[in-house]
């Protein structure tokens, strides 16, 4: 039995020395392949211990989880750039050279591609929002050069901007001033009261003075991608330039890089204010312009006193409270003009209708003998033009008062720099008007809707279009504001629909015109003469009677006026 079970265990000890050396050859014959495996095996555990790194990093580190995340919508916002950017340009090819039977069939497929351009530009540009919506806001206001396919498209970025939400807004005051919301306002509504593309206005009460204020917040995702943005914006313009010569549009790449800082530094446009307020506090009887009182200013955190009113052309609104278009329209020429056309005052350059407010008032007041006050806001774009060139584009407005084309293009030339090749389409663009009506002007004619309409066509014909882009491409930034602040007060009196047209305002613009060049008449004067001497006084009193002589044609007016209204309907 036990010679039996000794013969069991060798039998099986053999086996197992058998199995074991089958095993051994074989892990011999198999160790590379199991060498490569783990080779790979090691490669995957490297990726997942960093992807696990990252993630954690991602949740627990803040620096780490803001460079990921800029680093994604940085990507995300120039991909929808380009997308944009590469239909339309592919679109507006294909559609300049397809070959057409008739100029109207041109026409046509040129307009709808136009509108589909626009609509794909609309959509990216409210995705990426901030200073696109800016762009988009400049685009709907170009009628004078771009299609109205473009121009209307973009109509609604003027209202309807994107907002911040309030979270980032008291994180943006934390970062700041230090200090929380609730630490700074008893009471702060959540809800705006106007979104625009840069920022957005709050109103609230202050703990300290229990005072009701307006508090303009810019938008907290400015700081992270303007440069981006500028440089991306930059970038369409100058591939814009490449593709089609002929529709040059860098210097709209160029405003927007030079305005947008400016833009966003609140303390800048707080001392804008405050200067505009104190310079107009003796023109309150001209003007009846109120600007809010600043309370406190800081980069991105603006505090106002808050004034509340209503869309300047709100018709209904004036008429239930008596108030007269016709004077309104002369405040608003007085405000602007005396802005242009005074030298060391500074010019507001986006009097657009959100800018603008009107509110009805009390008779009585000696500063204020009007019953309205119009409130001007947004005082963060501001240009000051230089002494000769306020004097050089008076004498161009004079010169076009009394048709004297030679003038005209003469003082054309010095502060616009264009050619007399330039000269009646430049006319044409600076007067919002037809080019013979430019040419040969009339005061006393407003607008009608076929020379609009005349005009409105006749950008897309000919060379119009590429004449007119070619000189603002080359024209002074600053003529290029000023010609803004014209065609948006321009706009503006329209919409009054003033019942004493347009003379009255232009007799306004001329009183200004005059006294900048009588002004510089006295300074020559004072160097060519010795003071007091006969030349000294014979030359001031004729510079003082042509002054005069175009000074009392508002009084005669006026005096006309008057007579017809209240003498004639008596008799």
């Amino acid at each position: 039995m036990v010679f039996k079970l000794n013969n069991s265990l060798l039998f099986t000890a053999k086996r197992v020395i058998n199995l074991n050396s089958k095993r051994l050859s074989s892990d011999a014959t198999t160790r590379p392949a199991t060498i490569k495996r783990l080779r790979l095996s090691k490669t995957q555990i490297a990726f997942g211990l960093a992807t696990s790194v990252g993630i954690i990093e991602y949740n627990t580190n803040d620096t780490f989880h803001a460079f990921v995340r800029h680093v994604g919508l940085t990507t995300k916002r120039s991909g929808i750039v380009a997308q944009a950017t590469v239909r339309c340009f592919y679109d507006y090819r294909k559609t300049l050279n397809n070959k057409y039977e008739t100029q109207e069939e041109y026409y046509n497929a040129l307009d709808a591609c136009h509108l589909r351009c626009a609509l794909i530009t609309l959509d990216a540009l409210r995705q990426n929002g901030g200073i696109y919506i800016k762009l988009g806001q400049h685009i709907s206001a170009m009628t004078y050069l771009l299609p109205p396919q473009w121009t209307d498209t973009m109509i609604p970025l003027q209202d309807h901007c994107p907002k911040s939400t309030i979270e980032e807004i008291d994180n943006m005051f934390k970062h700041d001033l230090k200090m929380g919301i609730d630490e700074i306002f008893s009471e702060f509504n959540p809800e705006p009261i106007g979104v625009a593309s840069l920022a957005q206005v709050h109103t609230a009460t202050l703990n300290d003075t229990n005072d009701r204020v307006a508090v303009k917040c810019q938008h907290p995702s400015l700081k992270e991608f303007i440069p981006l943005d500028i440089m991306l914006t930059q970038l369409v313009f100058n591939l814009l330039d490449v593709f089609f010569p002929e529709y040059p549009l860098t210097w709209l790449g160029d405003e927007l890089q030079t305005s947008i800082y400016v833009e966003i530094n609140f303390e800048k446009e707080a001392k804008n204010a405050i200067d505009t307020q104190n310079y107009f506090a003796k023109y309150k009887k001209q003007t009846a312009l109120r600007i809010p009182n600043v309370i406190s200013a800081h980069k991105r955190i603006l505090i106002m006193e808050y004034i509340t009113g209503r869309r300047l052309d709100d018709l209904q609104y004036l008429d239930e409270n008596n108030i007269s278009r016709a004077e309104v329209s002369s405040c608003l020429s007085h405000i602007f003009n005396n802005m242009i056309f005074t030298p060391n005052v500074g010019i507001h350059c986006d009097p657009h209708g959100g800018n603008l407010a009107i509110r009805a008032c009390k008779y009585g007041s000696s500063s204020n003998p009007h019953n309205f006050e119009i409130i001007l806001y947004d005082h963060g774009l501001y240009r000051h033009p230089t002494t000769e060139m306020r004097r050089d584009y008076a004498k161009f407005w004079l010169a076009l008062f009394d048709q004297d084309q030679d003038k005209m293009k003469f003082y054309a030339k010095r502060f616009a720099h264009i050619n007399d090749k330039q000269f009646p389409l430049f006319a044409a663009a600076i007067t919002g008007r037809s080019i013979d009506t430019a040419l040969n002007y009339d005061i006393s004619s407003s607008r009608s809707k076929n020379e609009i309409d005349v005009m409105s066509k006749g950008i897309l014909k000919g060379n119009f279009l590429t004449n007119l882009m070619s000189i603002l491409a080359t024209i002074p930034r600053i003529v290029l504001l000023i010609l803004k602040t014209n065609d948006l007060t321009r706009h503006l009196d329209e919409c009054l629909q003033n019942p004493l047209g347009p003379e009255r305002t232009f007799l306004i613009m001329t009183q200004y015109c005059s006294k900048t060049v009588y002004d510089e008449d006295c300074e020559e004067i004072n160097k060519l003469n010795i003071r007091w001497s006969w030349s000294w006084t014979l030359s001031h009193i004729l510079a003082w009677l042509n002054y005069e002589k175009r000074v009392k044609k508002l009084v005669l007016y006026d005096i006309a006026l008057w007579w017809k209204q209240n003498i004639m309907t008596m008799l």
